[in-house]
């Protein structure tokens, strides 16, 4: 009853302490202007004279259009990398130790926690792939479902903001898997895998429309590493707007929060780390399939 009642409080102040740093502007901290910036230890890290010069020196922002002055994101990226580069070390060696053994850990271990992870991610990758393939492809999608997972879950803890909630981070994870996908695709069929960017017909008299289909497929391609990408954006993003909104109602809100939106976070954190690796999973099994199905029709 002791080790539940300690868990219940750390869960408690662990929500009321990812309100304060959630929070638009915290208590106590000064004010960001309109830039909708939060207070972070990436701030203590990399002081204003620190993200100054190296704004500087980047220049301004592919996609905002405006100077590089948040360096928050790539902060907590490198942290994740990190942490997770510590408990990968640390599960070589738990693995190395075991001599094969493939029994489940009895504790919460870094190992235990990758063989957790690996497992859901294998099974939901072999509904699409295969075994196989699953276990060809699982180092790609795993690699990027850990790193998403735990930048999710950083923004959990007070004084952190998940990597995955700024465009930069999203749209670089959603390009990997759009020239992954592509590579693959040129890997398994050749030269021939560009042939669905011109339609199901090959021929000369549908050459209009091939002209037409290819544009069109070419825009749905792109569409996918902005769709990941987005879409992850937006629901880290809404998960701070949210604690942000409780906060607006005062007293009120600062009861409720430890009760609705820690739960509620988590839960998007998990759902959106699966999103990204089926979707990016499905666009692979597409690539690496398509050409297969249409030599089975034509004949």
């Amino acid at each position: 009853m002791t080790r539940i009642r300690g868990i219940i409080f750390a869960f408690v102040m662990l929500a009321v302490g990812t309100a304060w740093a959630s929070a638009p502007e915290g208590p106590g901290q000064p004010a960001h202007g309109d830039s909708g910036h939060h207070w972070s230890l990436a701030d203590v890290v990399l002081p204003a004279t620190t993200r100054d010069a190296i704004g500087a020196r980047l220049g301004h922002s592919v996609l905002e259009g405006s100077p590089v002055t948040d360096l928050s994101h790539v902060v907590f990226a490198i942290v994740v990398f990190l942490v997770l580069l510590a408990m990968l070390v640390q599960a070589a060696w738990k693995m190395k130790a075991a001599r094969g053994e493939v029994l489940p850990e009895r504790r919460f271990t870094p190992l235990a926690i990758f063989q957790l992870l690996t497992d859901a991610l294998l099974g939901l990758m072999e509904d699409l792939l295969g075994r196989e393939k699953a276990l060809h492809f699982l180092p790609l999608i795993g690699s990027l479902g850990v790193f998403i997972l735990f930048s999710n879950l950083m923004g959990l803890i007070p004084g952190f903001l998940p990597a995955t909630s700024n465009l930069n981070t999203t749209f670089a994870l959603g390009t990997v898997v759009f020239f992954a996908t592509h590579y693959y695709g040129v890997r398994a069929h050749g030269p021939s895998y560009f042939k669905h960017f011109f339609g199901p017909i090959i021929k000369w008299y549908a050459l209009p429309l091939m002209l037409l289909m290819f544009p069109i497929e070419l825009i749905s391609h792109i569409a996918r590493p902005v769709s990941l990408g987005i879409r992850l954006f937006g629901n880290m993003f809404g998960d701070h707007a949210a604690i942000g909104a409780f906060l607006a109602v005062g007293i009120f809100g600062w009861v409720l929060i430890p009760i609705i939106p820690l739960p509620l976070g988590v839960l998007v954190c998990v759902v959106q780390t699966m999103v990204f690796c089926i979707l990016s999973t499905v666009y692979i099994f597409m690539a690496t399939e398509h050409d297969e199905e249409g030599a089975e029709a034509h004949h």
